[in-house]
């Protein structure tokens, strides 16, 4: 059977700014999202039975679900649709990123398939179509067919490269007992009224400012504005927080919209020593990756 195996990478967002609602009930965002080491792994294989078929390893939880709420299985349902495919399709999804950390591992795991769809059945699509199918899919599901550093605006969804920054280590400490949805943390987010306070905070100086850190050569991270309303349901994740600087972490934050919460450090062997101090918690050493390690990964020329 032919086949093409690919990496699904994680993200954290290095910066989150919720600016309010919009008409359409959703959040207007501006964020920053990075691309790092820790992944899943994705293997697409045509086969003569035809459907799809997907088969989940090394997260129980997520096997145990309908593949209808899967976004690899969704994703490869719309390029099937999209280029009327009558073979079918295995997909064989090893999980890594944990989910309901704020990871985008789903996203991420979409991306990979629709990605892989392509090259499985060497067609191709204006990216201006192949980014709408996956924005069908998840807000943050179009930054992953970029990777790298980029600004997402609007629901996230719409991406804008930005240059990439040096290489740094990644420790990612993802709680084992704290899974936070999207839906919840905007509900907390919202109930605790910041929204309104934010517009009333000049927003456009606050859009400066998040513009000035995209820009910033030494990538320092701007707020994350889940955190106060994340971190007051779960005191736990701000403990992580501080103690990810205590152990020598440059900077910390919440990996979007949590659970899990991640430093910078100067160096892996830093990171490694830190990540001794979490044996309660996942701890993940890894590293930012460029938008050319990403590309390459992807697209099968000396990925991982």
């Amino acid at each position: 059977m032919r086949s093409v195996r690919l990496p699904a990478f994680a993200k954290v967002n290095l910066g989150l700014h919720i600016l309010g609602k919009r008409p359409d009930g959703y959040h207007e965002l501006r964020t920053v999202f990075q691309t790092i080491s820790l992944h899943d792994k994705i293997i697409l294989l045509l086969q003569r039975r035809p459907g799809v078929e997907l088969i989940v390893s090394g997260d129980p939880a997520l096997a145990a679900a309908s593949d209808a709420e899967n976004l690899a299985y969704r994703a490869v349902d719309a390029l099937r649709n999209e280029f009327r495919i009558r073979s079918g399709v295995r997909i064989e999804l090893g999980k890594r990123i944990p989910i309901g950390r704020g990871l985008g591992g789903g996203s991420s795991d979409a991306a990979a398939a629709l990605v892989g769809m392509l090259r499985l059945t060497g067609r191709t699509l204006p990216a201006a179509r192949l980014a709408e199918i996956a924005a069908s899919l998840g807000a943050d599901v179009p930054f992953f067919l970029y990777g790298g550093r980029a600004l997402g605006v609007s629901r996230g969804d719409e991406i804008y490269p930005l240059p990439d920054l040096p290489a740094r280590a990644v420790l990612v400490v993802s709680p084992l007992d704290i899974v936070v949805s999207t839906r919840d943390a905007y509900a907390w987010y919202d109930r605790g009224r910041q929204s309104r306070q934010l517009t009333n905070r000049d927003p456009a100086s606050k859009l400066w400012r998040f513009c000035a850190l995209c820009w910033s050569p030494q990538g320092d991270l701007p707020a994350n504005d889940f955190e106060a309303a994340v971190f007051r349901r779960h005191p736990r994740l701000a403990k992580l927080k501080r103690e990810l600087l205590k152990r020598g972490a440059a900077e910390a934050a919440l990996a979007g919209s949590g659970s899990a919460v991640f430093g910078i450090f100067r160096s892996p062997a830093q990171a490694r020593r830190a990540a001794q101090g979490f044996l309660r918690d996942q701890a993940f050493v890894c590293k930012t990756l460029s938008r050319g390690e990403y590309r390459r990964a992807q697209f099968g020329r000396g990925g991982m």
